[in-house]
């Protein structure tokens, strides 16, 4: 089976031809070309900088509150302990008696949230815990919250002038009469809505 190719001549005979000085010329302005998007990235902010792209927030390990810290007691089993804390996020063959609870939390434009929480046994019951100052729950669930600017309510009481425009706004729309619906005519006919003898 033979394959249909043209001729190499044929090829060159298409490409446009470039004479010496043309394709100098050709170079000299790729060249310029190139040193210019190079000049100009120097003198303008790089794109990086200008648009920042989203991060998804990051958590890992176990949210432990102080809360929860608060109802661990000496004496306790490791299933209760387990159904206070959650599963330990750090456990080894090699300190069996140990439970290490990490919390780590990353989201754009915060700081790094981290905290730890060693819960020590002896045998299969709880002997002490010990760890970073851990937030309550409230202070946990505020540290979230990006878009709170302060911790002032809002206010839910109008003012005088507030109370004065409402009124006068309510008396304005009280004075106009409402719109009257366009009244027909008597003895006015309409043609039919549909024709006679149209197929039911």
């Amino acid at each position: 089976m033979h394959h249909l190719t043209p001729p190499r001549s044929s090829l060159h005979e298409r490409l446009p031809r470039l004479s010496r000085p043309g394709r100098v010329l050709c170079a000299l302005s790729a060249l310029l070309a190139l040193t210019a998007c190079s000049s100009l990235g120097d003198r303008m902010p790089s794109m990086a900088s200008l648009v920042t792209p989203y991060k998804i927030d990051i958590q890992q390990g176990n949210v432990v509150t102080r809360e929860q810290a608060q109802a661990l007691q000496p004496g306790m089993s490791r299933q209760q302990v387990r159904d206070i804390l959650g599963s330990p996020l750090l456990t080894s063959v090699f300190h069996a008696d140990r439970w290490d609870y990490v919390f780590t939390f990353k989201r754009q434009g915060q700081p790094l949230q981290q905290r730890k929480l060693a819960v020590f046994f002896k045998g299969e019951v709880m002997e002490r815990f010990e760890g970073d100052e851990l937030p309550t729950e409230a202070e946990f669930v505020a540290s979230l919250d990006v878009r709170r600017k302060s911790d002032k309510p809002p206010v839910l009481q109008a003012t005088e002038a507030q109370l004065q425009a409402f009124q006068e706004r309510n008396a304005k729309t009280a004075q106009t009469p409402p719109a009257t619906p366009a009244t027909v005519a008597p003895g006015t006919l309409y043609p039919p809505l549909e024709t006679p003898g149209a197929a039911q």
